[in-house]
Parts: structure tokens; C-alpha cells; sequence
């Protein structure tokens, strides 16, 4: 099965996460893995750790995140971890080793619905071809939940649930900036 969750609105990994706590709750094993993004101070990963459900992250991070963590900085959108992870040099392996870990990982067949957070974006930058995504994941044994922008529509023919999700208010958009707990 594969499940997705794009759009430009705010809710995917948050909805990728619902599904995964009805998973934990039929005492299933669940591994998130997040493209392009890495020692961040998002809540999941706190979240995620108290639940014992793993996150990998392969990507660069923020380097104010220990701070933005404790509270004593806030994130102030400067996109400078985004820019790092698009970095071909950058990028490029660590897709690869996200790509070695998910085969080394499908070995083993330890978890049973596996999340792939942000996976739209090495797939739209060209740091991903979706064939060999789709190699991986179509007919294989886990639950499979992708999220991210822009999903390659490629990808609906073999998706069993697929989501739009779009904004349509938020207090983002009427200057409220990114609140921790909620936003991150």
C-alpha cells in the first residue's frame, strides 16, 4: 500500500503521523525517514522518540537549532538549512544514503509501514529518479507513506490513497509567524 500526502498546505507529515499512531496502536513498527532535512528542532523528533518510533533524518540542519530547541532563539525563516540540503554536492549523497539505509532496512523486513517525509523534494530537484523509488516501494511488503510538494504525478497510478492538502486560512498568512508546538 501506498499512501500520499502533498499540496502546498500545512498537515502532511502531521497527517503522515495520525496514520502512524493508528499503526502504533495495532502495535505495528513504524520507521520515519526525512529527505533533506537533518538535526533540526521539529517537534516530531522529540515526539517521535518519547512514542519509540525511530526518525532518520539524511540532511543538513539548522545551525541554530540546539538553540531554537531550549526556546532561547527563534527560527527566523532565513532558509539557509533549505538551501544547503538543495546543494547538488549536498544532496546528492545524502539521498544515496537514505537510498542504502530504506535497502538495507526492506533486508531485514523489521517495519511495517514506513514514512518517507519530503521525499517530493530530491525527486523534483533530480537528486532522486522515481524509478528507483518506485523500485523500492511498489509490490514491496510495508505500508508505504510519502510526503512532500509538488508529488510527481507519476506516482498517483501507483499510490492507493493519495491527498491534497491546501491552505485555506492559517494565521501565517495574516503575519502570525511559526508558533514551536504547533508549526514546528
Amino acid at each position: 500500500m501506498i499512501t500520499v500526502y502533498t499540496g502546498d498546505g500545512k498537515g502532511k507529515t502531521t497527517s503522515a503521523l495520525g496514520e502512524a499512531l493508528f499503526s502504533l496502536a495495532t502495535d505495528k513498527k513504524i520507521l520515519m525517514i526525512q529527505f533533506l532535512k537533518g538535526s533540526t528542532y521539529s517537534g516530531e523528533l522529540t515526539g517521535l522518540y518519547r512514542l519509540g518510533i525511530p526518525l532518520i533524518q539524511f540532511g543538513v540542519g539548522c545551525r541554530w537549532a540546539g538553540m531554537i530547541r531550549c526556546g532561547l532563539k527563534h527560527c527566523t525563516n532565513c532558509g539557509e538549512c533549505f538551501q544547503i540540503n538543495r546543494d547538488p554536492e549536498v544532496a546528492l549523497k545524502l539521498v544515496q544514503e537514505a537510498l542504502n539505509y530504506i535497502a538495507e532496512v526492506l533486508q531485514k523486513k523489521e517495519y511495517d509501514v514506513i514514512i518517507l517525509d519530503e521525499i517530493s523534494y530530491p525527486l523534483n530537484y533530480g537528486f532522486l529518479d522515481l524509478q528507483i523509488l518506485l523500485g523500492l516501494i511498489k509490490d514491496s511488503y510495508p505500508h508505504w507513506i510519502l510526503t512532500g510538494r509538488r508529488m510527481p504525478e507519476e506516482i498517483f497510478e501507483f499510490a492507493d490513497s493519495w491527498w491534497e492538502l491546501k491552505a485555506c486560512k492559517h494565521p501565517y498568512l495574516q503575519g502570525v509567524p511559526s508558533r514551536r508546538g504547533i508549526e514546528y
